[in-house]
């Protein structure tokens, strides 16, 4: 599994020009999921992002978790992250995981965080999505699972 992570002030999904998700200060996550991604990377990514410590503390150091500042994600699937550009110059996909596979992934992500006590809002999975952010910083990380 992938994730990008930007921390915002704001953020939102639309589809077909209509709000399904939207937070105010947190974190942005892009995921994108591959074929040999399990439960464990995603009990890995919950407790890296809600543990990442990327918000201001008083003497302006990134010091603050996604709790210390009562933080929401905003959690959109992302398989274009699995995009490979080494042959041309179209993309190939074909790392990214199918659907079948990838939607239970990531609604357990999702569920994970929200029993960890994060507010989630999301996108929805497969559709065209346009998404809207307030980055703050901007602070961006990204996580690989395949690298922990």
């Amino acid at each position: 599994m992938k994730a990008v992570i930007q921390r915002v002030r704001q953020a939102s999904v639309a589809i077909e020009g209509i709000v399904v998700g939207e937070i105010e200060q947190g974190l942005m996550v892009l995921l994108g999921i591959t074929h040999d991604d399990q439960q464990e990377d995603v009990d890995y990514l919950i407790r890296k992002i809600t543990q990442l410590r990327v918000f201001e503390d008083e003497a302006g150091k990134m010091n603050r978790s996604l709790a210390a500042i009562n933080g929401a994600i905003l959690s959109v699937s992302q398989f274009t992250l699995y995009g490979d550009t080494k042959k041309g110059n179209r993309p190939s996909f074909i790392k990214a995981a199918p659907p079948a596979l990838a939607i239970p992934l990531y609604e357990a992500f999702n569920q994970g965080l929200r029993e960890s006590g994060v507010t989630v809002a999301t996108g929805r999975f497969g559709a065209d999505m346009q998404v809207s952010l307030i980055n703050d910083g901007p602070v961006t990380i990204i996580i690989d699972t395949k690298e922990k």
